[in-house]
């Protein structure tokens, strides 16, 4: 009987060993699932750059759910999945084709840069990856030269805050081929939100064929009938740069180098912008603008190039910049107004412009213009307001102060029968001018110190004098005293020389401006 018993006991401590066993196999093999899944977890939240930390359960968090029952047998463990690791940045600074990415460089999409391959299909790609993605940055590495022939890096439906950061050279093709017939701008970017362009890159627009090309008809600068020689001589046409033997035939039309247009929140710093085939940088119809710490350059008789040209454009701040142009270092068209420009060195060029306003009768409206704090040598102009006969419109709310001018031809211009053609005929409407504000202009002069030509029938009012120190620098032109027409104002200072010629007050028949002249 004891047998027995002994026997029965011994065979259900074996049958409870055998499920005890089955039971820690099942445990081993669900460890083995959970503890996979969670490693593949955890990888993809980090990929993904989200890090939500660890569940304390002890203060107060929800503890987890028990697992649901589980069959007593043993299954096998499935194969982990294949983590996918974060994304490499490519041998060339970019992200390849990461979906992911924020950046793009141009070499990751085929640019070649050796500055003879056509890379323009290399930045339109770029372009079209980057346009989709929020804050991303097209790069454009140091050390390399890029052909890239005319290209618009447009919106409305690209996202927004997009940089281009040009550490590179890029240049413009030398041949006519790619310009078709002619183009307005070589490298444009089109209604877009929080577009930025910097670096310390450079953007050539090797116009040197372009100015040789130039036709006679090109308008030229008016201001040169005011500059007469000492041998009484006036060339009508300045001196053409030498022309670039690798250059053919180019189109009479001659682009921008670089156009914003329809833009918001509009940044370019610390590129800089060469040999443009005319103007080098334009806004139009922007607003929100700032430019900053960037250099132009081309040579002082490469006609029509102006540095920075406004139209149309509206909170802008341009500062601590260089400008070495053919044509005027800032040019300010009609529909402009709270522009700030201080800080710029400007020369060789043709100063800083309000103008030319109100050409074929049209009308034209500025205000709110500050320009100081700048230095110019060599320069045709100083500070200058320019418009046409026939028009219509306002310049109103113009400071010009801390000017320092050094071997300045004309340092302070208003030129109300402005004509940059052989012929223009005289009419009795005009631009009104009226808030115009000099102070501290004080350097040398070659040519003129002040010339005020206002309008018979609308003359200048308001323009003030204060602090003017403006010395001839040499008999190598004759040198005029300055000159007054029709303008009205007053001097707060004594002034060197004297500008007897202002007519203090305001004038005693001064034409009302119309409804049709009211900006």
């Amino acid at each position: 009987m004891g047998g027995v018993n002994f026997r029965s006991l011994t065979f259900m401590i074996l049958i409870a060993f055998f499920v005890w066993c089955s039971s820690i196999e099942t445990c081993i093999a669900r460890r083995g699932k959970h503890w996979r899944q969670s490693r593949y977890a955890a990888a993809l939240s980090k990929k993904k750059g989200g890090s939500h930390g660890h569940r304390n359960y002890h203060n107060g968090g929800s503890k987890p759910k028990p697992p649901p029952p589980q069959s007593h047998k043993a299954t096998p463990s499935p194969k982990p999945k294949e983590e996918v690791p974060p994304s490499t940045p490519s041998p060339h600074g970019g992200y390849g084709y990461d979906q992911q990415s924020t950046v793009f460089n141009v070499l990751d999409f085929g640019a070649k840069g050796d500055g003879k391959s056509d890379d323009t299909k290399a930045f339109q790609d770029t372009w079209a990856a980057a346009c989709k993605v929020e804050a991303s940055t097209v790069v454009v590495p140091a050390e390399f030269v890029f052909l890239v022939g005319p290209i618009s890096f447009s919106g409305p439906y690209c996202q927004a805050n997009i940089v281009f950061q040009l550490d590179g050279t890029i240049i413009a093709p030398t041949d006519a081929r790619p310009w078709g017939k002619g183009l307005l701008q070589w490298l444009e970017f089109t209604k877009l939100k929080g577009i930025a362009i910097q670096g310390k890159g450079i953007l050539d627009g090797r116009g040197s064929g372009w100015w040789q090309d130039a036709p006679y008809e090109d308008p030229y600068d008016d201001e040169r009938k005011l500059i007469i020689p000492l041998n009484s001589t006036v060339q009508e046409r300045p001196p053409m740069p030498v022309r670039n033997e690798l250059s053919g035939k180019m189109p009479s039309i001659k682009p921008t180098a670089l156009r914003f247009y329809g833009s918001f929140n509009v940044t370019v710093t610390g590129i800089t912008i060469q040999n443009s085939p005319q103007c080098h940088l334009k806004f139009d119809n922007c607003m929100g603008v700032v430019v900053h710490d960037i250099t132009v350059s081309s040579p002082g008789d490469s006609p029509n190039t102006d540095g920075i040209h406004l139209q149309n454009s509206n909170d802008v701040l341009i500062h601590s910049s260089d400008l070495a142009c053919g044509d005027d270092c800032v040019s300010i068209q009609t529909g402009c107004s709270n522009v700030y420009i201080h800080n710029v060195n400007c020369g060789p060029g043709h100063g800083i412009s309000i103008g030319s306003l109100g050409r074929d009768n049209t009308k034209a409206c500025v205000s709110n213009i500050t320009v100081r704090d700048i230095v110019m040598h060599n320069t045709m102009n100083g500070v200058r307001i320019k418009t046409w006969q026939g028009g219509s419109g306002s310049v109103q709310g113009v400071l010009f102060s801390n000017i320092q001018v050094s071997e300045v031809q004309l340092p302070i211009v208003i030129d109300q029968f402005y004509c940059d053609k052989r012929k223009c005929s005289n009419e009795t409407a005009a631009v009104a001018l009226s808030g115009i504000t000099y102070e501290k202009i004080r350097g040398t002069y070659t040519v003129k110190p002040v010339h005020f030509a206002c309008s018979d029938s609308l003359p200048c009012i308001g323009v003030t004098l204060s602090a003017i120190e403006l010395k001839p620098v040499q008999e190598r032109y004759h040198l005029y005293d300055p000159f007054c027409w029709q303008t009205f104002g007053e001097l707060t200072t004594p002034t060197v020389p004297p500008i007897s010629c202002l007519q203090i007050g305001k004038p005693k028949n001064n034409r009302v401006q119309s409804d049709h002249d009211v900006c």
